[in-house]
């Protein structure tokens, strides 16, 4: 590629700043923080070229970006553009040039809204092999969002998580295969991308194929129809690491199950690394055969736990820094006392929450976190007192605040006590070490220590989470 001239290079940078500003204020909810090191590399005939930083990165951007960024240049420059993405090592051979102009800027390519390269260019990687490395471009779109180091590990996923930072140091060695269970959006697809994401950086000639159940069952029917069995085979056997998302689905297909046992053993026995996740572990997928769920269980089988509150509000602070957002710790204190159900809602609110503080060009606080979550408009809501659950506690279970506030560790006592402070974790913005002081200046260990024990007995025992969802809404009643 020519040398850009530093005065054009300049320019450049000045059209890529104002299309990031066009798109936080367009598209916010699209927006990362890596955003900021893509770079610039010249405008050329209507076609503005952009370095991303990985391969990774730039597949991303090829798939999920394309048409933003496209419509961000026009609109910057007042002029149809196309965008052109480049990883790293990737080299941009110029065409001859086409008669009449017909790959003037405006015309042919420049219009298109794919990703592809314009007309006259052609992206050259670095190393060609016969069997290309990397991901399947037909594969699911691995964000790198998704990478080991925006995981937040909590006492819920540890096992999973140092499991499969082993898989990918060590594919086909460490567990083979690797099942990873737990209930919707607590964090199996996080793990599954971050293993690919990994191995394409230590391994980059490594094959990848990363899918899902569904789309495994809809390419084989394909093939079936099609007679294309052995291009079916060659695509899915021909790997170094097979990733499955959602293998709860082979459920009730005699003739899927059929060719996945095959598939299965022949990565196997090669030695290829099986990743797969599923919404329960083996023996308890229905219809599922048994030797499938023997074979499931060769590896290792982790479950992913729902996060507790601490782990809530690290995983906030974690998606917002991604979007390059300033979430103050009273924020997202308040989201984690709302949400506990998943990850995915946590991050639904992050988004709602960065779209209302774009909208209304506002800093983001507990007021508009409230409105994110759904809140009545101008509803003034008291600050919680920790007096407030303490009576709602002890009449409940007949007993005093000294005695919760005391040195007894009889069971009786020691239940509403962590309920106490489970509840006060969740509805005061209080910090741990504020609570126990409250509670006979017990240190911020109890207190984890205490919403832990509520949170696994809860997770349990149904009852018992009946009894504390129903003291937590007579206590923001009471406040109310």
């Amino acid at each position: 590629m020519p040398v850009v001239p530093p005065r054009m290079l300049e320019h450049d940078r000045q059209t890529w700043s104002a299309m990031l500003a066009h798109l936080r204020a367009t598209h916010p909810a699209l927006c990362r923080q890596w955003f900021e090191e893509i770079e610039p590399m010249g405008i050329d005939r209507g076609v503005l070229r952009l370095r991303a930083h990985s391969a990774i990165h730039r597949d991303y951007l090829n798939r999920q970006c394309a048409e933003p960024f496209r419509d961000a240049a026009q609109a910057v420059t007042g002029r149809l553009m196309h965008v052109l993405f480049l990883g790293p090592e990737d080299e941009l051979a110029p065409a001859p040039a086409a008669e009449n102009g017909s790959h003037a800027p405006g015309a042919g390519g420049a219009q298109d809204g794919d990703a592809a390269p314009a007309p006259h260019e052609t992206i050259v990687p670095r190393a060609a092999v016969q069997r290309a490395p990397g991901v399947y471009t037909d594969s699911l779109v691995i964000n790198p969002d998704y990478a080991f180091e925006h995981f937040v590990v909590g006492p819920g996923n540890r096992l999973a998580h140092a499991a499969a930072l082993a898989v990918a140091a060590n594919p086909g060695r460490a567990y083979n295969p690797f099942f990873v269970h737990g209930k919707v959006g607590l964090g199996k697809t996080h793990l599954l991308q971050a293993i690919c994401l990994r191995i394409r950086q230590l391994r980059p000639e490594s094959v990848i194929y990363y899918t899902s159940c569904d789309g495994f069952i809809t390419q084989f029917m394909d093939a079936v129809q099609a007679g294309e069995m052995t291009a079916f085979r060659h695509k899915f056997r021909d790997v170094d690491v097979l990733v499955i998302d959602d293998i709860h689905f082979l459920a009730k297909r005699d003739r899927t199950q059929e060719e996945f046992f095959h598939t299965f053993n022949s990565l196997y026995q090669a030695h290829k690394q099986i990743v797969l996740s599923s919404d329960a572990p083996p023996e308890d997928i229905p219809d599922l055969e048994d030797r499938l769920v023997s074979r499931f269980k060769w590896g290792l089988v982790a479950n992913v736990d729902a996060p507790g509150y601490e782990t809530r509000v690290a995983i906030l602070k974690q998606k917002a820094r991604l979007r390059g957002m300033d979430l103050p710790e009273d924020a997202a204190c308040y989201i984690a006392s709302r949400i506990d159900t998943n990850i995915r809602e946590l991050e639904g609110a992050i988004v709602k929450l960065q779209i209302l503080a774009s909208v209304e060009k506002r800093d983001i606080d507990v007021d508009l976190a409230k409105q994110a979550l759904g809140e009545e408009a101008g509803r003034v809501e008291r600050p919680m007192q920790i007096q407030v659950i303490t009576d709602v506690v002890t009449e409940f279970y007949g007993v005093k605040i000294t005695d919760l506030q005391g040195k007894r560790r009889h069971r009786s006592i020691a239940l509403p006590r962590q309920v106490c402070m489970y509840l006060a974790r969740r509805n005061t913005l209080l910090s741990l070490e504020q609570i126990g002081g409250y509670f006979g200046g017990r240190d911020h260990t109890t207190v984890m220590h205490a919403i832990k024990t509520i949170e696994d007995r809860a997770n349990t025992d149904s009852e018992f989470a009946e009894i504390v969802r129903t003291l937590e809404e007579r206590v923001r009643n009471t406040n109310a």
